[in-house]
């Protein structure tokens, strides 16, 4: 097995928060509602960082072994690429963390449901093979979806709609019409950060048959969906404040656009893709800061 530095920066940790964003929003919403339960939170957070490792091995064998990940990429080498971590232990490492995250996504099933509501636990059950198939299935295989455009509607429909509405079912066992206003964001908060990794990667991944919504949308179209994706994420939070009465300090949650508005100012003057790889960091952060904002005033 390779070294455990080559291992941590295979699961490229610095993407683990933007991965909890929604467990967070959903988690302190049910806590607001006075539905307080650590253990399910912990093991919510356990199942999602698994999956976002998971993701992010898989991507590493995935565009390693097609040949993706070459000279002409832009961000940083990646594992299989420069050699530090082989095929096979990768592979290995995929089915590892794919089994602790199913051990950690069942026992969070256990904790929320218990041996009632069987319909409920099989039909999580059922979601998280489905998370963890799609964790694996964005970069490997021929019918690898994140290589025909897919992995925008992925990202939002696991890391916002079933990261968010999910964990708040976990913990009410019910469905809450407005909480659906922050899912919605956050996961378009989330491709915001595929789709720019997709524009700082458009040339390489032409180049490679890596047919993202980018490659088929073109520079000119991608800066504008990217700008409508966060527009849109923002107003919809402000509109769930707006909707929930929040009171004049919760709106503390408004700073968290200042980095966005700063960011769409740069990605708007941008011509290198290239320049756009510091950016990635800050929309993901930006992404966490709302997240935790928003969780800390819906406790006010």
């Amino acid at each position: 097995m390779a070294n455990a530095k080559a291992w941590f920066e295979a699961a490229r940790l610095r993407t683990l928060p933007l991965s909890v964003s929604g467990i967070l929003v959903g988690s302190f919403y049910a806590f607001s509602q006075g539905m307080v339960n650590w253990s399910i939170f912990g093991f919510a957070l356990l199942t999602t960082l698994g999956l976002q490792i998971l993701s992010n091995f898989a991507n590493d064998y995935g565009d390693g072994v097609k040949g993706t990940d070459n000279e002409n990429r832009i961000g940083p080498q990646r594992a299989i690429q420069s050699g530090a971590i082989t095929v096979k232990a990768m592979k290995k490492g995929i089915i590892l963390t794919s089994l602790l995250t199913l051990g950690a996504a069942i026992a969070l099933i256990y904790l929320s449901f218990g041996k009632d509501n069987l319909v409920y636990s099989l039909f999580f059950f059922f979601l998280g093979l489905a998370a963890i198939a799609a964790a694996i299935k964005y970069t490997v295989g021929k019918t690898a979806y994140g290589y025909r455009g897919l992995g925008d509607l992925f990202v939002f429909i696991f890391f916002g709609l079933v990261s968010v509405l999910g964990c708040y079912f976990l913990f009410s066992k019910e469905l809450d019409i407005l909480i659906l206003l922050p899912a919605i964001s956050i996961g378009l908060l989330s491709v915001a950060v595929l789709n720019l990794n997709n524009m700082r990667d458009q040339v390489s991944d032409a180049m490679s048959g890596k047919n993202t919504l980018v490659v088929k949308l073109g520079s000119k179209r991608a800066k504008i969906y990217h700008y409508f994706i966060i527009l849109t994420a923002l107003f919809l939070t402000l509109l769930f404040a707006i909707l929930y009465n929040f009171k004049p300090v919760q709106y503390l949650f408004l700073l968290a656009y200042i980095p966005f508005l700063l960011h769409i100012k740069t990605v708007s003057k941008n011509t290198v893709p290239r320049e756009l790889d510091p950016e990635l960091k800050k929309v993901a952060l930006g992404t966490f800061l709302l997240s935790v904002l928003l969780s800390i005033v819906l406790q006010f």
